[in-house]
């Protein structure tokens, strides 16, 4: 059996039927990237920029930090209203006026005159700009049939792989020359030119159209969600994913570099990026891989290269192997993210963008717990200790993800 055929047998959440075929629909796809390029900058922008806002807003480094806060919490909790929105109204209808909200807000925090300003602002540029994202992925679901997904869901995310690459060093480039305000201002005009280019090339299709019907929307539509159990699995392992990497190993690698080796700030944000290189490797070549391995061998290669590098990276003597180690991480982590991407496209067909929140939403909740779990462990056994059990960990979620996804409902 070849290994396309082995992914459509392991489908076990709502296998798609052979979906419409890419079609000039796609032509759109680049400015879907751009915009979550736009998006990707509004989330790492300030990080190195944070001294020099605490400078203007008369505040300490430690106080404005809380605007990293201020724009994740409402960018995850706003999903439980953003997918349905999307369902009832056409996806691409509210990313776009996600996407113009987000400009107009990332443009209002460069004129914030105080800190509880830019607080206020940064929630409503998190809020818009989590209608970006998801929306888009649920739309490549309704548009592209099951076998090309996760390639194709790869080409749309080189924009937030890129965003991951660039953001630091720009950002602080910009900053340092203009001022931190210019770095928002600049962010702004991305997200508004990739809208209104969006709104271009789709004329008046973008508004023609009528809402689908009141009666199974919002809530509804999640509880129809949880009662199947595949994607009640499935958001459980968006949750655990978010846990063990989004929150746990992931975030703390900049201060393990710090602390441990030694390395200035900058230099630590050059490593980090290295997770972008090995994630814009996988953009490229996700359709050899998956012609090669299969999904389910992709999703099982993935995650327990990834186990072994983690552990790796709490076992490394010099930084120059933690540098090498993340570029590897990148590549290994969407070889096993990119396959639950692909399947809460399928969760629940019917109402796409409500699933694909869920799953944001989920693996947003596993985030915010990683990072205190994680916390606790540095606190007990230091880095090794952290990166060695999110190792274990994440071997096991990963077999137990794959016996999952195997299983018939």
């Amino acid at each position: 059996m070849s290994p396309r055929g082995e992914a459509a047998d392991a489908m076990s959440v709502n296998p798609a039927p052979p979906g419409p075929s890419p079609s000039g629909n796609l032509a759109i796809l680049p400015l879907l990237a751009a915009a979550a390029f736009a998006t990707g900058c509004g989330m790492r922008l300030l990080d190195p920029l944070l001294p020099l806002v605490a400078r203007d807003l008369h505040s300490t480094v430690a106080e404005v930090a809380v605007l990293i806060t201020a724009f994740a919490l409402p960018y995850g909790f706003c999903q439980v209203l953003l997918g349905p929105l999307g369902d009832r109204f056409g996806k691409l209808r509210v990313l776009t006026i996600g996407l113009v909200s987000y400009g107009v807000a990332m443009a209002a925090c460069a004129m914030a005159g105080s800190l509880g300003q830019m607080i206020a602002l940064r929630a409503a540029t998190g809020a818009a700009g989590g209608a970006i994202i998801p929306l888009a992925l649920a739309w490549i679901g309704d548009n592209v049939p099951y076998q090309e997904r996760q390639a194709t869901i790869s080409r749309f995310m080189t924009g937030m792989v890129m965003a991951q690459l660039l953001t630091g060093p720009v950002s602080g480039s910009i900053g340092q020359a203009f001022g931190w305000r210019s770095v928002f201002l600049v962010t702004a005009t991305v997200a508004l030119l990739t809208a209104a280019a969006i709104a271009a090339t789709l004329g008046t299709r973008l508004w023609r159209g009528q809402p689908a019907k009141a009666g199974r929307f919002g809530f509804t539509r999640y509880a129809e969600l949880l009662r199947r159990r595949p994607a009640r699995l499935l958001l459980l392992t968006a949750f655990l994913d978010g846990l063990l990497l989004f929150g746990g190993a992931f975030p703390f690698i900049g201060s393990y570099l710090i602390q441990d080796f030694h390395l200035e700030p900058w230099q630590a944000g050059l490593v980090v990026a290295g997770f972008g290189l090995g994630a814009l490797v996988y953009t490229r070549t996700a359709r050899r891989l998956l012609d090669w391995l299969g999904e389910m061998r992709l999703m099982l290669v993935g995650g327990l290269l990834l186990s072994v590098a983690l552990a790796a990276l709490a076992l490394a003597p010099v930084w120059q192997m933690v540098a090498v180690l993340q570029a590897l991480i990148g590549l290994f982590f969407f070889g096993f993210h990119g396959v639950l991407q692909a399947r809460s496209t399928e969760a629940l067909p019917e109402a796409r963008a409500t699933a694909v929140s869920a799953f944001a939403m989920a693996l947003f909740l596993g985030q915010g717990i990683g990072s205190i779990c994680f916390g606790v462990l540095l606190r007990h056994g230091g880095y090794s200790a952290g990166f060695l059990t999110a190792a274990l960990l994440m071997a096991v979620l990963t077999l137990w993800t794959r016996g999952m996804l195997q299983r018939p409902d």
